[in-house]
């Protein structure tokens, strides 16, 4: 079959110049098209027929990725040095931080180019930069987003490779840097390992020492070729810069230079990329669902065990005062006492309707009065569709109601006291039914140390379902002791010392233990941000 070739005349004419130069430089006319939060733009007709290879990106703000992204375009599309031309599909790192953006997951296909560079055509999912001034629930949207374009039936269902970007000066991963790679790692199935490397931008073309020191020191998990040794990829983030005036000149110059290293290291990127196979995402799907069960039914434990001791907070009340005051309650029916009465009610959250795709709300089951997924589930419009469901049953709620009992609304369940008082006669209604007089105090009691004991065994079930839960997760996820988790380990251990089982606090605190560099150095990054956050407001 004849090979077709797209010369850079042709690609102008379906340009904008937004800069006249050496090189001059055009934006791409492209197809933008949205689907939730998420959008899609495509250059290129799609061609099904042909391989596809995606790309996940990610990077701290300022690493070179929209510059990195471009050049893999003009690559794609066989655009050389001498052509004295330079294409842009995504805008320049620097401008776009200077307006006022939502922080989508951006995904670009380069399709159809028909240029004998690649064999194949490129979908590029590139993220907004983690670890920017807008702080923790910024960074916590973008891994949401993530999740959502997998999960999407419109997103992406396997990737080739994920790209980890860093710039070449770097000779120590901080806090910041190891908190973003904890956040993206964290998302994947323990198969994708060897399909994860790193993209080293602003590159001289030496070879990256400090860079590759501080990933083996950090312990980044990540691919290594058959010398044992991390998989890298360097970059120069020059091409697109005005070029001096003798760049004609047959010596090679130092813009020369940095194309060449570019052009070296998009070759060595691509061919990899060509000889990985995709890793479908089932298992990261798995491990994805996994967390949201995990986060979920930790949270729920939470605001039950908060129920839970406010009630026998309660209980506590009306035994103290049932046993000080015994003698006055028997001469005096309307003896009345105030009790911290608990009770639950419905508080509004934020949450709406995104673009006719996406729904933010809590999913909330009306016969337990209990948050069953808060906050996530933004693709899910019905309960029906939301994961913490298996085979129509919540795994979460207490009574693992239907899904027909379950809505999702934009206000969740919270837990409050009240004051209030109770007569004897209403404490003899509420606890017992029983007219000796003689009798009744030693049944009240009864009454309310059987209520403690079942407290007792609903905080030791719930426990045991978050315990599972962290099993199975630690068998399918590349990073099980992830930033997402590590805080629910620390609470788990608290309650399961509390309850007195050895066994599985040893389990647990084994597991935390494993902590790795990255996930330290990730929550003390996370306190960090979150005690300026405190200060500023």
């Amino acid at each position: 079959r004849t090979k077709h070739k797209t010369s850079p005349l042709d690609i102008i004419s379906r340009s904008n110049c937004i800069y006249s130069g050496h090189p001059s430089r055009y934006q791409l006319i492209a197809k933008t098209e949205y689907f939730g939060t998420l959008q899609r733009i495509t250059f290129g007709v799609k061609d099904h027929n042909k391989i596809n290879k995606t790309i996940l990106l990610v990077g701290e703000t300022g690493t070179g990725k929209s510059t990195l992204i471009n050049a893999l375009v003009n690559y794609s599309m066989g655009v050389k040095y001498e052509d004295k031309v330079w294409f842009e599909l995504v805008d320049d790192e620097k401008t776009s931080q200077t307006v006022s953006h939502t922080n989508d997951v951006k995904v670009y296909e380069i399709c159809d180019f028909k240029e004998k560079t690649l064999p194949y055509s490129l979908t590029i999912i590139d993220t907004p930069g983690y670890g920017n001034t807008k702080g923790i629930e910024h960074d916590t949207n973008i891994t949401e987003r993530i999740c959502d374009l997998f999960r999407s039936e419109n997103g992406v269902h396997e990737i080739n490779v994920v790209g980890l970007v860093l710039k070449s000066t770097v000779n120590r991963l901080d806090e910041r840097l190891k908190y973003i790679f904890d956040s993206v790692v964290s998302l994947f199935g323990n198969d994708m390992e060897k399909n994860i490397v790193t993209l080293i931008t602003h590159s001289n073309g030496k070879k990256p020492t400090n860079v590759l020191e501080a990933l083996e020191t950090a312990g980044i998990k990540c691919a290594k070729n058959e010398k044992n040794q991390l998989v890298f990829f360097q970059f120069d983030n020059c091409q697109h810069v005005p070029r001096t005036d003798d760049e004609d000149d047959d010596s090679e110059g130092e813009e020369d230079h940095s194309y060449k290293v570019t052009m070296k290291g998009m070759k060595q990127f691509t061919d990899f990329i060509g000889k990985t196979a995709p890793q479908k995402l089932q298992k990261t799907l798995h491990v994805l669902n996994e967390r949201i069960r995990l986060i979920a039914c930790i949270q729920n434990l939470q605001d039950k065990i908060e129920l839970i001791e406010l009630k026998q907070t309660e209980i506590q009340q009306i035994q103290e005062a049932l046993k000080k005051f015994e003698q006055e309650m028997k001469s005096n029916e309307n003896f009345t006492v105030e009790v911290d009465e608990a009770y639950k009610d419905k508080e509004p959250i934020d949450g709406g309707m995104w673009l006719l795709v996406f729904f933010a709300g809590a999913v909330c089951c009306t016969i337990c009065e209990e948050n069953c997924h808060y906050p996530g589930c933004t693709l899910a419009w019905y309960p029906r569709d939301c994961e913490v469901f298996k085979k129509g049953h919540c795994t979460v709620c207490t009574r693992k109601c239907p899904v027909s009992a379950h809505v999702k609304e934009k206000w969740r369940y919270e837990n409050k006291t009240r004051k209030v008082k109770r007569t004897t006669q209403e404490m003899k209604e509420t606890y017992e039914k029983n007219k000796e007089e003689s009798e009744k105090m030693m049944n009240i009691l009864e009454k309310l140390e059987k209520k403690n004991r079942h407290f007792q065994v609903d905080k030791a079930q719930l426990l045991e379902e978050s315990y599972q839960h962290i099993v199975h997760l630690e068998q399918i996820a590349l990073n099980v002791n992830s930033l997402s988790t590590h805080f629910y380990l620390e609470f788990l251990i608290e309650k399961m010392k509390e309850k007195g089982d050895a066994v599985k606090v040893h389990k647990l605190e084994e597991l935390a233990s494993r902590v790795d560099e990255v996930t330290r150095a990730g929550l003390c990054y996370m306190k960090t941000a979150k005690s300026k956050k405190k200060k500023m407001i």
